[in-house]
């Protein structure tokens, strides 16, 4: 940072402090002469430290400071018959000053009494010394001088306070925009990681749960076919590898791999492979599609689409009891893609059907209304349960 910018940063943040050791500057340079040539100027010295010592406070208490140099300038007008003090050109900077700082209609006041004082001052003093045929002239120019240097302090006070209220205005603004940034952060950190829970939640449901099925059921059938035992283990592995993949893909987007996060996410075309694990586990499950889609779905909602079939299977898998099947369909109609997941398992028997803490079907409708997409799950009328979910074609 360059000096000056330095010094003026300095002064901006010390101002208190600078007005001060200004005004006692000041009432070293006007007042204290008076005491010290005599000849009984007490009242001198008074009023003029009195006009510099207000300079002390001409920021933080604009107001104050300029009503008790406004009291001295009036008491001077009685007690100092002779001439002004030189301690008077400081009125010019208190017009500054509460054109800059004050309030509005204390730098309108401020202005108006400076100018009444300025054209008294002249009748005071001024005025009774000037004789002649020319002191009319000479009394008018003199008063539009003094009016003209005070109405230029005033504007260059109001020019002043105009840019430090355009700066405040820029600081809040600044500040608001952080405050709403700070704001857009903690949302998109709230959804990333409800997003993340969803993820994890999907992944590691279906997989513990075929894992948990196929352990059960070997855990029985190989008291009776020792062979099930290696053909049971080889699906739980499978099932573990596929999980362990998912979520390494995941970590590493949190890790912000790039590797990791360019690698394909599930879609309609991998329902076939999440359909054969699951028969793997030894629940009978058919898939069908009908229509033709008018465009393909976005990326995300075929990967919505793909995470409703999953939690749908999983939560089969989970409470429709044994040897329950499930049915799959896919109808691409005009509007976009219907998806319903059929079983004849337990149906109202199991009361939420769900994951426990309710997180699956809660999880399915969060992920359908990402895409203005709509989720029904219920019993179904015969027995068993049923999950139809709509996702629409976004229009472009």
């Amino acid at each position: 940072m360059l000096v000056h910018r330095r010094l003026y940063a300095w002064l901006q943040a010390n101002s208190g402090k600078v007005n001060f050791w200004q005004a006692i500057a000041a009432t070293l340079i006007f007042a204290v002469p008076f005491l010290l040539t005599g000849g009984g100027q007490n009242v001198e010295f008074f009023l003029s430290a009195a006009i510099c010592m207000s300079l002390a406070w001409r920021r933080s208490r604009p107001v104050a400071a300029a009503a008790v140099q406004a009291a001295a300038c009036v008491l001077q007008l009685f007690l100092v018959p002779v001439t002004g003090l030189p301690a008077d050109i400081f009125v010019l900077v208190t017009v500054y000053s509460l054109a800059a700082f004050a309030p509005r209609w204390a730098s309108i006041a401020g202005l108006a009494l400076a100018a009444i004082g300025g054209a008294l001052f002249l009748i005071r003093y001024i005025f009774p010394d000037i004789a002649g045929e020319g002191t009319s002239v000479i009394a008018v120019i003199d008063l539009v001088a003094v009016e003209a240097v005070v109405l230029v302090a005033w504007t260059f006070g109001d020019l002043t306070r105009t840019r430090r209220l355009a700066v405040q205005a820029l600081q809040d603004r600044a500040h608001r925009l952080e405050v709403e940034r700070e704001q857009e952060r903690e949302l998109a950190a709230a959804d990333e990681r409800s997003h993340i829970a969803r993820e994890m939640h999907d992944i590691v449901a279906h997989s513990l749960s075929v894992i948990i099925t196929q352990a059960d059921g070997a855990r029985y059938a190989s008291a009776e076919d020792p062979e099930i035992a290696p053909k049971t283990l080889g699906v739980i592995a499978e099932t573990g590898r596929g999980s362990l993949r998912e979520m390494r893909r995941l970590l590493g987007v949190l890790r912000g791999d790039e590797a990791a996060s360019t690698r394909p996410l599930p879609s309609l075309a991998d329902l076939e492979e999440l359909l054969g694990t699951v028969k793997r586990s030894g629940m009978e499950t058919t898939l069908s599609i009908t229509g033709t889609p008018r465009r393909p779905l976005p990326p995300g909602a075929e990967l919505t689409a793909y995470r409703v079939v999953q939690e749908s299977l999983t939560n089969v898998l989970k409470h429709a009891g044994r040897d329950a099947s499930a049915e799959v369909t896919l109808r691409w109609t005009p509007g976009g893609l219907e998806l319903g997941v059929d079983d004849d398992g337990l149906g109202a028997a199991s009361a939420l059907y769900d994951d426990g803490v309710g997180q699956g079907i809660k999880g399915m409708a969060e992920r359908l209304s990402l895409y203005d997409g709509t989720l029904k799950a219920a019993p179904a009328a015969g027995g068993g349960f049923r999950v139809e979910a709509f996702i629409p074609y976004t229009e472009a």
